[in-house]
């Protein structure tokens, strides 16, 4: 039996600047997630070049790969995905595992310094399940934040929350955008949530179309 194949992203060119906030638009499955992935090093492409600052992160052994992941990329989902048997600030803390070249990465005061400025800070010893769904999303962001990364990648961030919760999380990211000129990347189905990026593009069967 033949398979049909499946492009997630088609002969695409992208240049994003550095402190740039670039929202991605398209339907399910138009191609954003593989984009994303493949910016964040978490999938290679079969073909083309993925440069940061003038290095083909395509051809990095596993290893470097790992490193730039840890480094240069703070990544949030759909979902907080945080590890229920631990606090608040020990779930900030956990890109620091990953991530020994970090000195800040064992920090309980930059954890704390991290909680504060996503205006949590008196709830770092709370565990997941005590926490709201915005609450919830800002220690991700937090988390994402630990060590110090030129780019967050930030996939459907917003989809299970109410709308003023959405608009206090997009908020933030422009504030940590404008702030601290982190490179933000947010992927959504919503027009409204991507007319806050300074750039908007819209994808459709792994291609970008006109917005």
């Amino acid at each position: 039996m033949d398979h049909a194949s499946f492009v997630g992203v088609d002969n695409i060119s992208l240049s994003i600047s550095r402190g740039e906030f670039l929202s991605i638009v398209g339907h399910s499955g138009s191609g954003k997630t593989t984009l994303v992935s493949i910016v964040g090093g978490i999938l290679k492409p079969t073909s083309g070049k993925v440069l940061l600052d003038g290095v083909d992160i395509c051809t990095l052994d596993d290893n470097r790969l790992s490193e730039y992941r840890a480094q240069r990329i703070g990544f949030m989902f759909q979902f907080a995905s945080l590890l229920p048997i631990l606090t608040a600030q020990e779930n900030v803390l956990l890109p620091g595992i990953f991530n020994p070249a970090s000195k800040k990465g064992g920090s309980d005061k930059l954890a704390q310094d991290l909680l504060e400025m996503v205006g949590i800070g008196d709830k770092k010893d709370a565990y997941p399940a005590q926490l709201s769904g915005g609450q919830q999303r800002r220690v991700a962001i937090a988390r994402a934040l630990l060590n110090s990364p030129d780019i967050i990648l930030a996939d459907e961030p917003t989809g299970d929350l109410d709308e003023e919760t959405e608009a206090e999380i997009m908020d933030l990211f422009e504030e940590i955008n404008k702030e601290q000129g982190v490179t933000i990347i947010l992927i959504t189905h919503n027009l409204e949530l991507a007319g806050k990026a300074q750039k908007r593009l819209r994808m459709s069967r792994g291609a970008f179309v006109d917005v």
